[in-house]
């Protein structure tokens, strides 16, 4: 007999045996900027390009569209 081997001899085969990390589960989610690409766009440009004091004023339209999209999608903007 082996000096390391349990008394009996035998080894214990109801242990399963070791199992990998377990992978996160997909989700449908899709990533951020992947979606809603015509409404930042258009978001973008208007903020990029207003010659407004204040482009958020000016936008405002555009950035809740592009707010409700991300919603859609379950983003918090």
């Amino acid at each position: 007999m082996w000096p390391f081997s349990s008394s009996s001899g035998t080894t214990d085969k109801s242990a399963a045996p070791a199992q990998p990390p377990a992978q996160p589960a997909q989700t449908d989610k899709p990533k951020p900027c992947c979606v809603c690409k015509p409404e930042k766009t258009a978001r973008d440009d208007c903020m990029l390009f207003s010659k407004s004091d204040d482009p958020t004023q000016e936008c405002k339209l555009t950035i809740e569209q592009y707010k409700t999209c991300m919603a859609g999608f379950g983003f918090k903007v």
